[in-house]
């Protein structure tokens, strides 16, 4: 029998793919023995959310750069496909391990998957534990004043801003312990993440998956957008977001790192910090209410919605995804998706406000297409997002405030650039041979308002 005290610990990767700022390494390496880095593919255990094909095409990558940077450190990454309980258990036989510790998940299936995994993992004599590493704040911790988790973002992030943030974890370690013998490892290539034909040329162009991906995005943040955030967060043609959703989601940087950095660079901007944090809120909002509403990736916060007169008119649905409504600044949304596997939130916001409002086509439809083609689909962040431009969920903003795409376009993309960079038939301006071959409107606006405000009627009394 190995004895405990030398007996390797498991550290179980998952959507916490960094060496810094980790709270399950660094609980691993306070045993004083050899760590064995695992990573289990396992989609099934998923429940209706199984990573999309940009999520894989990303999940690729970033598994990649963490393997080479466990290499460094004279560690190596073990993969293993499911069922996890039972890949684990293997594991701790093969290994001899004595330990197990991850980072908590957060969504429903996560969450019985990991109870199923702690419970036989102790079972079989080893001892399981797991960390807050994706989170500011563990999402049981928020309350209101009658002790009932918050439907409403404001109160929530004030209460957030009252409560005290967990240390820093210790930076990437320069070594990890090795065992005296390695399990075997299925090559990454054998998970068939990466696309069989190559649509993900785009992605390359404009992603760094990765730790070292993640610090790069942030610097570049904090020197050249912090400043002027709360001006520019809102206009597409400029770059002037994070654009670290896709790095959070995969925990390639935590978002207390993130947090660190922008009080630190703010230099008193107190405006810019403010505005950006907020969003790292909205974040925490999301968890906040997967975790206490399991149910809303396929229903409705607000109940009345399930009586909503939705329909799926397929053509329309084929011309969103494509970008041919004929409404540039939605068109020029989803071709930067197809094209980057991301879109600006401003455009987000107005694309899917057109198909559920302009054309009366269910919010899950909008945001199954979504999960399966941004690389930041983040299934707390996509229901939030979705049921809130939907008007069916908490703190939504009301179906009645129906986007009108022009307008968004003339106030957040006043010079064109952003729309001209996607949707090139308009750079030669109305009446051109060019801009004719652009796709008249499969809508007409005051029509679809008029039938979108009719829909919101017939279930205003339910």
């Amino acid at each position: 029998m190995t004895d405990v005290a030398s007996a390797p610990a498991l550290l179980w990767f998952r959507q916490d793919l960094r060496l810094a700022d980790n709270p399950a390494l660094a609980a691993a390496l306070d045993c004083g023995s050899p760590v064995v880095p695992v990573f289990i593919w396992a989609p099934e255990e998923e429940g209706d959310w199984p990573p999309g094909a940009a999520s894989r095409w990303w999940l690729h990558q970033s598994l990649t750069s963490l393997s080479a940077e466990l290499r460094k450190r004279g560690s190596r990454l073990i993969i293993r496909r499911g069922p996890t309980a039972a890949a684990l258990s293997r594991l701790v036989a093969e290994s001899g391990a004595s330990a197990v510790f991850w980072n908590r998940r957060y969504e429903p299936a996560a969450v019985a998957r990991d109870r199923e995994v702690k419970s036989t993992l102790r079972k079989g004599g080893a001892s399981a534990a797991s960390f807050n590493g994706s989170l500011l704040f563990e999402p049981w911790t928020i309350c209101n004043g009658s002790q009932q988790p918050f439907r409403v973002f404001t109160p929530f992030w004030h209460a957030c801003l009252n409560k005290p943030l967990a240390p820093a974890c210790e930076d990437a370690p320069r070594r990890l312990p090795s065992p005296g013998h390695w399990p075997h490892s299925l090559e990454l290539s054998e998970l068939s993440l990466e696309p069989a034909v190559d649509w993900a040329g785009g992605f390359r162009q404009v992603w760094q998956p990765g730790e070292a991906g993640a610090r790069r995005q942030l610097r570049r943040f904090l020197r050249e957008a912090l400043a002027e955030y709360p001006a520019n967060r809102d206009r597409p043609g400029l770059a002037g977001t994070s654009r670290l959703s896709p790095h959070l989601h995969f925990g390639e940087i935590s978002p207390g790192q993130v947090r660190r950095a922008v009080l630190g660079a703010a230099s008193g901007n107190h405006e810019a910090c403010d505005a950006y944090l907020r969003q790292l809120g909205w974040r925490e909002f999301a968890y906040h209410l997967l975790y206490h509403h399991p149910e809303s990736p396929r229903q409705a916060l607000r109940r009345q919605f399930a009586a909503f007169p939705w329909r799926m008119h397929p053509e329309h649905f084929q011309a969103w995804t494509r970008g041919k409504t004929g409404y540039p600044l939605v068109d020029a949304g989803m071709r930067e998706l197809w094209n980057t596997g991301w879109m600006h939130n401003r455009v987000r916001m107005v694309a899917a406000s057109f198909l559920v409002k302009h054309l009366l086509i269910d919010w899950q439809a909008g945001a199954a297409w979504f999960w399966d083609t941004l690389v930041d689909a983040d299934l707390a962040n996509n229901t939030l997002g979705w049921q809130w431009v939907a008007g069916c969920g908490a703190d939504a903003a009301p179906y009645f405030r129906i986007f009108r795409p022009a307008i968004q376009a003339g106030k957040f993309d006043p010079g064109g650039d952003y729309i001209h960079r996607w949707v090139p038939e308009l750079k030669q301006g109305p009446g051109s041979e060019l801009s004719k071959a652009y796709a008249l409107p499969i809508v007409e606006h005051g029509e679809a308002r008029e039938r979108a405000l009719a829909a919101l009627e017939s279930i205003r009394n339910r």
